[in-house]
């Protein structure tokens, strides 16, 4: 059986018409011309002897769309046409692009398949992606299985893997168990930047209250506080830092062997904290130059010096961070990330 020629429209303007036949499975026959071919595949280059070539091991209609594909080249199919083609055929087109070493068809069938791949199939593309050389689809799903663990253990992929292939069986497990690890390590980091954020703004706070003054607390060498100033809005912990700073001025427990009560306490840890990331040559918050001399002396006999100065940098990292994420992003930026975004 013959099919029509593939229309001209398709082939570059150079193209002569077709010169050889592929032949499918049960001896049907697709016109097609030998450079294109040749330019496309290696394997198909060293194919062509005469004037026949045979693809077989796939349906018909799927060595049809792959030589169209190969005729069409990289970008000139239209995106209807080819989405079409991955739809009803991207499994075998995967497998042909992959045996005939087709780098960019194999490219697009991974993406194709893996976008439409589910929980009912997933353990049969995985063997496909593996059989094809896929690390792309296979980690795809890889993803698939692990996000929906309850509907893959009620497929029959998933009774014959534990029955037939203990190797992938124990491959998705892992993915499982590693992503766990990893999503537990992520709420750990982001639980730790959201205190180095706290302990961030309670610096900038700190130096507020002794610089400017707030609603009941204000520096030592200003005029006190209104009582008619209405609650601080430019700080959430502004209200709960003065009340640690009226307490601290008014204990008397502050000096005793280990620093005094809980409160006190942590204002102690407040103020070193704020000395250690302070680079003022004069300074209004309390202590701030009397923790600066004693700094080395200090770490010494807390025995905490290298963990101090880890606390340190994170916070005035996250100083920074908070910095960058406040600042307007240029609008020659975002019109240049969205011409990215567009080409890719």
């Amino acid at each position: 059986m013959s099919v029509p020629a593939i229309s001209k429209e398709s082939w570059p303007c150079h193209v002569s018409p077709a010169d050889v036949h592929v032949v499918t499975a049960g001896g049907h026959s697709i016109p097609a011309h030998s450079r294109v071919l040749a330019a496309a595949s290696p394997v198909l280059e060293n194919m062509i002897s005469g004037q026949t070539i045979k693809i077989l091991g796939a349906p018909y209609d799927a060595v049809l769309e792959f030589v169209r594909f190969l005729n069409a080249g990289e970008a000139r199919r239209p995106p209807l046409e080819a989405t079409e083609a991955m739809n009803l055929y991207g499994v075998q087109l995967l497998a042909l692009a992959h045996a005939y070493r087709v780098g960019w068809l194999k490219r697009l069938c991974e993406a194709a398949v893996g976008g439409r791949v589910g929980s009912d199939d997933v353990v049969e593309v995985m063997k496909l992606a593996q059989l094809c050389d896929a690390p792309q689809l296979r980690r795809r799903c890889l993803a698939v299985a692990a996000k929906d663990f309850t509907a893959l253990q009620r497929t029959e992929g998933w009774r014959f893997v534990q029955n037939h292939d203990p190797r992938l069986e124990l491959e998705i497990l892992q993915f499982m168990a590693e992503r766990d690890q990893r999503r537990k390590r992520w709420r750990r980091e982001r639980m730790d930047q959201e205190v180095f954020l706290q302990l961030s703004e309670a610096m900038e706070c700190l130096e507020h209250i002794c610089t400017e003054g707030c609603t009941v607390v204000g520096p030592h060498d200003g005029e006190p506080p209104s009582r008619n100033r209405g609650p601080c809005t430019s700080f959430r912990t502004c209200e709960t830092l003065q009340l640690l700073i009226k307490h601290f001025a008014r204990c008397g427990k502050k000096f005793a062997g280990g620093g005094g009560c809980v409160q006190c306490k942590r204002m102690w840890q407040l103020f070193r904290l704020h000395s250690s990331i302070c680079d003022r040559e004069s300074c209004k918050v309390p202590l701030c130059r009397q923790f600066k001399v004693r700094a080395p002396e200090i770490g010494k006999e807390k025995g905490d010096d290298a963990t101090w100065r880890l606390l340190v940098r994170k916070v005035i990292l996250a100083r920074v961070m908070s910095s960058l994420a406040a600042r307007k992003t240029p609008e020659q930026l975002i019109k240049a990330w969205e011409r990215y975004r567009r080409k890719n």
